[in-house]
């Protein structure tokens, strides 16, 4: 028995596949590399270089590997470059996922859990997000990940597919330090680079209406994701029912100007960051509540603000320094 893990050479899916394979459970991992890294991947884990978008290579992997189960992770992630490139979003979300789908149930693999994404709720007008808060996304990475969820849930109307769906909104940290967050877009990595750079980081926006004026958000540490993963594949695996959507959320959130505290007080660079103009679009908060993932899937915020930044500080210098 071995799991699919799609992306699993990128930073969320490189902590996933760490994550099964502490569990004893067999991880394979299919990547196209365009923002992941081979030395992301284990090295005794079996590498496919292949694209969602292939189908015929995703079903040799899960012929030559026994896969009995997919998490699906592969995708274009950035919100505001898709609203630049709708249809390389669309391709590679919606119709990966359908190539993925057509593949699975071509080899009869009937389980997948699907990374999804807060941004199917856009703006939310509600001080704490439930799965059942209405999904009105706001850019076509958005609505391309609420359009897998429907794609999982119809081919389970139609087949014997079983799944579920974790949205979650910014993943921070590091499970292990081999591993960092290299996207160009996310904060944490914005504001390492500024610090190892000599510049002052600059946040968007000192305004809103929150204790310290800037945004509220959830934070989850990578490695917590991962598990929730983990136990999300194994209930699956033993035929338990699931929801068909859970939110990973921290049910409190914190501050862009907390996260920026944190930050100077584990580096020891003290800094305070420049304030540009808020961005288009940007609540002043958005948290979401984990309790039906603590219920089901043994969430829980298993590390604080300050380990969160404390290993993903350690992971980007450990990184600078190879």
């Amino acid at each position: 028995m071995s799991w699919l893990v799609t992306g699993g050479a990128g930073y969320i899916g490189a902590h996933v596949v760490r994550a099964f394979e502490a569990q004893g459970i067999g991880a394979v991992v299919l990547d196209d590399l365009s923002s992941g890294k081979t030395d992301f991947v284990p090295k005794a884990t079996p590498f496919v270089h292949g694209s969602i978008l292939d189908g015929a290579a995703i079903e040799r992997a899960i012929e030559e590997h026994g896969v009995t189960g997919v998490v699906h992770l592969a995708g274009f992630k950035y919100a505001g470059v898709s609203v630049e490139r709708p249809l390389h979003t669309y391709r590679q979300n919606v119709t990966g996922t359908t190539t993925l789908l057509a593949a699975m149930e071509s080899k009869g693999v009937d389980r997948i859990v699907f990374s999804s994404s807060a941004a199917v709720y856009g703006t939310p007008d509600v001080d704490l997000v439930t799965e059942a808060t209405p999904k009105r996304p706001e850019s076509p990475y958005g609505e391309s990940k609420l359009i897998g969820e429907w794609l999982l849930a119809d081919q389970a109307k139609a087949s014997s597919l079983r799944h579920t769906s974790l949205r979650y909104f910014n993943v921070v940290g590091s499970g292990t330090p081999e591993v960092y967050d290299v996207s160009p877009h996310n904060l944490f990595p914005l504001v390492f680079d500024a610090l190892l750079a000599g510049r002052t980081p600059r946040i968007n926006g000192g305004d809103y209406p929150t204790p310290d004026g800037t945004c509220v958000r959830d934070y989850i540490h990578v490695a917590d994701l991962a598990e929730a993963h983990v136990v999300a594949a194994r209930r699956l695996d033993a035929g338990d029912g699931l929801e068909p959507v859970y939110n990973l959320g921290s049910g409190d959130g914190v501050s862009v100007g907390e996260i920026m505290r944190a930050v100077a007080d584990v580096t020891g660079i003290e800094f305070a960051p420049e304030v540009g103009p808020r961005r288009g679009g940007d609540p002043a908060r958005i948290v979401a509540s984990g309790e039906l993932a603590a219920r089901d899937l043994d969430w829980r915020m298993r590390h604080t603000l300050t380990e969160m930044v404390e290993s993903a500080w350690r992971a980007r210098r450990a990184a600078s320094a190879s």
